[in-house]
């Protein structure tokens, strides 16, 4: 009973009001808040910011609208409703809860309770009477229109697959919401979309439908719905893409485009068969993606210059290497969009095409039908190409006539699979490239690996651990020069880490930028790759030459407040 007695001592209520405040408190079982509120006192929104500042816990105004249904859920009703608390915000296992009474024993011990029983770890907010009340009618609203789209959805049952058919066909198409199950394909569509999403998983289970968005590189859960609703949502998406409804035992591939939020948005698409039905997965093909800047993607200092240096010869090869996921097509798109003039034929083999680009002559390679990078790139040099890409050097075929296509005055622009640049020379010698080729022809090989980059909104600057400072320390003593100067150790020594906001989606991550490893061939690396192509040489004859392995260029961002130390650590510990 602090806040009648705060008002008090601020001269807004006599010490006779606050008497009989205490006594109608007794004798109605109210609490102070409800007494102040209904005798207008103070205002809800200043009661509660003294409140707040009593108890030391921050005051919160939540959006009922940007709440998802299944974080409201966490929560169950009656409890909700009992002890006046809402879940509001969920990254993981760690929840926000609002509560009106957070300092209600019983409340306290039901929220106990229930992250014990759901396994979640929470952080209580001071919620406004007015703000819950709000969030239980969103709360019924979501029930309602949940239970009528299901209720519908079993009423259709068996004609749902024709009438989806009729609905829409594969071209063109326009989502409306008039049957329940293409609104609820369409929601998951933008919900993914203003997530920043760059993945939509569909995932059938034992019990349930989960569907999951990778968010800056990280698969997370995001909606279960009902398993019932399993076999329309996968023919609504087989529909839009131009897939057969009826073939459910092999994988499929497609792509469709749809108009959300006033954008059109591209959307590539590829089924599995699983134990429990058939799992669909979607990239979302954002056209900002393949007209980012180097400055976008993290190049800079001698990378960048080793790069734009390359591509001003006019013959010559540049292969990109790294996982699948570590944004080799998105640099490779930066580089022909540089390239891309009027004066040039630019051709593509790509498997798949993930972005169309004015301007540049893309083809889809098809191996069912017996077209093939190799077959494909015989085709595109009878094309009077200037400019060649193709997506990934997978034989020793596609191989062979990459190097020539080099040696004959054209540039082109490929992927290999190996763990660093260092090892590329060694894996075209395995796929019968002879040696005395290799410096002739590779102008740059370019390693890359996506790393996830600090939320600017809300970033902590802190002091490194020892054994952080050590590993800096170590990486900054071995950098080269950079622009014809060492990079120093700043002293103090700072670095950032992940907090998490509602900016973030509590997440303390937003966006996603590569480390790069670029190797430039010279003489030295050239006279290795005929007589000792090993990569222990070669990497030190790189070192040498001045370039810059990931791990340093991960240091550098780190310094620079980018990223974190372990997002580094993560995607270079193979090293």
């Amino acid at each position: 009973m602090k806040l009648l007695q705060e008002l008090f001592a601020n001269g807004l209520i006599s010490e006779q009001a606050k008497d009989q405040f205490y006594k109608d408190m007794e004798k109605n079982g109210k609490r102070e808040e409800e007494i102040i509120l209904a005798n207008n006192i103070v205002s809800e929104n200043a009661l509660f910011e003294l409140k707040s500042k009593i108890m030391q816990i921050p005051l919160k105004k939540v959006k009922p609208e940007d709440i998802k249904s299944e974080v409201l859920e966490l929560i169950p009703e009656e409890a909700s409703n009992n002890y006046k608390m809402a879940a509001f915000s969920r990254a993981e296992n760690f929840v926000q809860i609002g509560m009106v009474y957070p300092d209600d024993l019983a409340a306290q011990n039901a929220l106990r309770f229930l992250a014990n029983q759901e396994k979640f770890n929470y952080q209580i907010y001071l919620l406004t009477l007015s703000n819950f009340a709000e969030l239980q009618k969103q709360r019924k609203t979501l029930g309602l229109e949940t239970k009528k789209a299901l209720e519908e959805l079993d009423k259709e049952k068996g004609d749902i697959l024709s009438a989806l058919g009729q609905e829409i066909s594969s071209a063109g198409a326009t989502i409306t919401d008039d049957a329940p199950v293409i609104k609820m394909v369409f929601v998951i569509l933008r919900h993914a979309l203003e997530a920043k999403a760059s993945d939509i998983h569909i995932e059938p289970l034992r019990d349930k439908l989960n569907v999951r968005f990778r968010l800056n590189g990280v698969l997370k859960s995001t909606l279960i719905l009902p398993l019932k609703v399993h076999l329309s949502v996968v023919a609504r998406v087989k529909i839009l893409a131009g897939m057969k409804i009826d073939e459910n035992r092999v994988p499929q591939d497609g792509r469709f485009s749809a108009k959300i939020n006033n954008a059109d948005v591209d959307f590539r698409v590829a089924t599995f068969p699983t134990l429990y039905g058939e799992k669909v997965e979607l990239r979302i093909l954002d056209p900002m993606t393949s007209s980012r800047s180097f400055d976008d993607l993290g190049l800079s200092g001698r990378n960048l210059e080793a790069i734009k240096e390359a591509i001003k010869k006019p013959y010559g090869l540049i292969l990109f290497t790294g996982p699948t996921g570590s944004g080799k097509t998105t640099t490779q798109y930066a580089i022909l969009r540089i390239l891309n003039k009027e004066g040039v034929n630019i051709v593509t083999l790509e498997d798949p095409i993930e972005y169309s680009i004015d301007g540049i002559n893309q083809s889809q390679i098809k191996p069912e039908i017996g077209y093939s990078f190799a077959s494909g790139l015989r085709q595109i040099l009878r094309q009077d190409p200037n400019i060649i890409m193709v997506g990934e050097i997978r034989d020793e075929e596609t191989a062979s006539l990459v190097m020539n296509a080099a040696l004959t005055g054209h540039v082109v622009l490929s992927t290999l699979h190996t763990n660093s640049s260092v090892g590329v020379a060694a894996r075209l010698i395995d796929m019968d490239v002879r040696p005395f080729l290799i410096p002739s022809t590779l102008r740059l090989v370019i390693s890359q690996r996506l790393i996830r980059t600090l939320c600017p909104k809300c970033k902590i600057k802190t002091s490194p651990t020892p054994d952080i400072a050590k590993f800096i320390a170590d990486k900054i003593k071995s950098l080269p020069l950079i622009d014809g100067k060492k990079v120093e150790l700043p002293d103090p020594l700072f670095v950032y880490s992940a907090k998490g906001c509602d900016e973030c989606v509590q997440t303390g991550y937003a966006g996603r930028a590569a480390l790069f490893e670029v190797l430039s061939m010279n003489d030295e690396i050239a006279e290795l790759v005929v007589k000792d192509p090993s990569e222990s040489s070669i990497f030190k004859a790189a070192q040498r030459q001045g370039m810059i392995t990931m791990e340093q260029d991960g240091v550098l961002k780190i310094l620079a407040g980018e990223t974190t130390v372990e997002e580094v650590m993560r995607v270079t510990t193979e090293r």
